[in-house]
């Protein structure tokens, strides 16, 4: 990537310098696009596996190295960037069996009054040239998502990253080059977001967006998107519904972790504890107490469970939503304090569905519980915001369970856990102000950046 500038990347705990990033000049963006779509056919299957498992083993060797630089970068504890390389290298590893799934389908041509002798298959061809987005919170996994299906599919990818956290990012795609990816195959800019992206939805040849982040931007490209692909995986304001059977040690300890991992900072992440009457009592104690237990402080300790947020700003944006929800009623159990871009986990009881700590998404280390009659009001409740990303409901009822599935607008329902488990090839995405409905995880991406060609033969 040919570059006139460098952006800074600063620590979001002590605020130092702890990289650079070169910066695109715009005016290149679309030489680069045009080599991305001109560099040629894609590898056979196997050797796209193969090149797929060497940047999964990659990846694997410098599992200590990319945690501490995602650290370094977003602030985030050094037991959640180890966490998210492991998952970076199961999506490449995902990716290279994938690459090897013969994919088509066959038909026999007699099968109506108005058929013939002949066979009809199907075999999937990769799109011309996918642009990616991604954001701050996952610098390494999110990029993992989108260039690894892409490489698997054979489809040329080009990826801005976060301008806040672009250095894993670029690490990644210096393994893959090392790996043996075809020149000019896969590629990372960085700069200002608005030019980059209006390089990507200007260029004839970019048949593919996809982009994970914020509503509001993921909207303002489905406008401008014209005759072409979207993947957008937008925000989410997911429910841990709480019933009056469910094992209170459990459904606080995925309380925890599904509010306060990650600094609370994914679109899956517990933002909403939906609770009826006869736990909701122990249930906060236990939530409190869990959220008591957690350490914070450097990311950089490997005892730390909870770093920073992104930047300061954003965590005075979450502490204005905590001492608002207060005003209205809510009761604050454990934590919201914050120095800087760090946040204590804060827990507040009773809080009104109404009040914008939940109505909106709240990306950060915030637990909210909200008090429910039962379970018509819990399904109701989550249903009420415009996201419909995921949701976990904690109970052993088989009739409650299946209403769930069935009734709550999401596109995951997990039972017994916490909204955002899945693997890194099982479907994963929303509807509403979560996203279009097309899926990513590994495989729907490898869908999603390839279209069916039919080819028919005579057959007798």
């Amino acid at each position: 990537m040919t570059a006139t500038a460098v952006l800074p990347v600063t620590s979001p705990y002590t605020g130092e310098l702890v990289g650079e990033a070169p910066v695109l000049d715009p005016a290149r963006l679309p030489a680069l696009l045009d080599a991305a779509a001109a560099s040629g056919p894609p590898p056979s299957r196997h050797d796209r596996s193969q090149l797929l498992f060497a940047v999964a083993g990659a990846l694997d060797r410098e599992r200590a190295q990319l945690a501490r630089l995602i650290t370094l970068e977003s602030g985030l504890s050094l037991k959640d960037t180890a966490h998210e390389v492991g998952r970076a290298v199961d999506v490449f590893r995902f990716a290279a069996i994938e690459a090897l799934r013969d994919d088509g389908e066959s038909f026999a041509g007699d099968i109506s009054a108005h058929g013939r002798d002949r066979r009809a298959h199907t075999l999937r061809v990769p799109v011309a040239l996918v642009a990616g987005i991604t954001p701050f919170n996952h610098p390494l996994n999110q990029v993992a998502h989108k260039l690894a299906p892409a490489l698997a599919a054979g489809a040329p990818i080009v990826i801005k990253p976060s301008e806040r956290t672009p250095l894993a990012a670029l690490r990644l795609i210096e393994l893959v080059a090392q790996a043996g990816a075809p020149q000019g195959a896969a590629a990372i800019v960085c700069g200002s977001p608005a030019e980059i992206v209006d390089g990507f939805l200007h260029h004839p040849r970019v048949e593919l967006i996809s982009f994970t982040g914020g509503v509001a931007v993921g909207k303002s490209i489905a406008a401008r998107l014209g005759y072409r692909r979207a993947v957008l995986e937008l925000g989410g304001n997911d429910p841990l519904i709480v019933l009056g059977d469910a094992d209170l040690e459990e459904a606080a300890r995925l309380a925890v972790q599904g509010a306060f991992a990650n600094s609370g900072q994914r679109c899956t992440a517990v933002k909403r504890i939906i609770a009826v009457p006869q736990v909701a009592d122990e249930l906060a104690q236990r939530i409190a107490a869990g959220a008591a237990a957690l350490r914070v402080g450097d990311p950089l300790d490997p005892a730390t469970d909870i770093g920073t947020v992104i930047d300061e700003r954003a965590a005075t944006v979450i502490e204005a939503r905590v001492a608002d929800a207060r005003r209205a009623g809510a009761d604050l159990l454990y934590g919201g304090q914050r120095d800087g871009a760090q946040l204590t986990p804060a827990v507040l009881d009773r809080v009104p569905a109404d009040a914008e700590l939940v109505a909106v998404e709240t990306f950060g280390p915030v637990a909210p519980i909200i008090r429910v009659g039962g379970l018509d009001e819990a399904i109701a409740v989550a249903n009420s915001t415009p996201y419909a990303l995921s949701s976990g409901v904690c109970t052993f009822d088989w009739r409650a369970i299946q209403r769930c599935i069935r009734e709550l607008r999401a596109g995951t329902v997990n039972i017994r856990e916490v909204p955002g488990w899945r693997t890194e090839l099982t479907p994963f995405g929303g509807v509403g102000d979560s996203g279009l409905g097309v899926k990513e995880g590994v495989r729907e991406a490898i869908r999603a950046m390839t279209f069916t060609k039919l080819y028919t033969l005579p057959w007798g």
